[in-house]
């Protein structure tokens, strides 16, 4: 799977898993109901969704320019750290007003977010590229993708 089918499946995915994982999260550590810590997960979601798709264009982008194009631990660590870091400064205000709580606040609940999610990023990247492939931009140059046709 290649191009925009490729970066919405994995767009998708990712968010439906995270908000599955969230929210159950965000209600018991703030006693929040569960559809308040709901329409937070779905918000942010909605963002991480927006940056995900912008962050994997750039970085393909960036990747697909590279001397050396594999997927290595070392750049998937970097795609995940910069994914997250990114994200984390995206949502710090709408956990901060969302919540009612301080940007200090805000910002500890990003970081358990971060730790959270760097993992999970991390293998979740993994996981769909032994499924549906890695993409183009991780080819190595002069080495055509193998393709089944069923």
């Amino acid at each position: 799977m290649q191009g925009v089918t490729r970066k919405i499946t994995q767009a998708i995915l990712y968010e439906v898993i995270a908000v599955a994982c969230v929210a159950p999260a965000l209600a018991l550590a703030f006693d929040e109901g569960m559809a308040h810590s709901t329409v937070l997960s779905v918000i942010m979601s909605g963002m991480a969704l927006g940056w995900n798709m912008l962050y994997n264009y750039l970085f393909e982008f960036w990747e697909a320019r590279q001397a050396r194009r594999s997927r290595t631990f070392v750049r998937r660590l970097l795609h995940a750290i910069g994914f997250e870091g990114g994200l984390v400064l995206i949502l710090l205000p709408v956990v901060a007003w969302w919540l009612d709580i301080s940007l200090w606040a805000a910002l500890g609940t990003n970081l358990a977010l971060f730790v959270f999610f760097f993992v999970y990023a991390f293998v979740f990247q993994w996981g769909f590229d032994r499924v549906f492939g890695v993409p183009e931009s991780a080819h190595e140059r002069g080495v055509q993708a193998c393709t089944s046709a069923k």
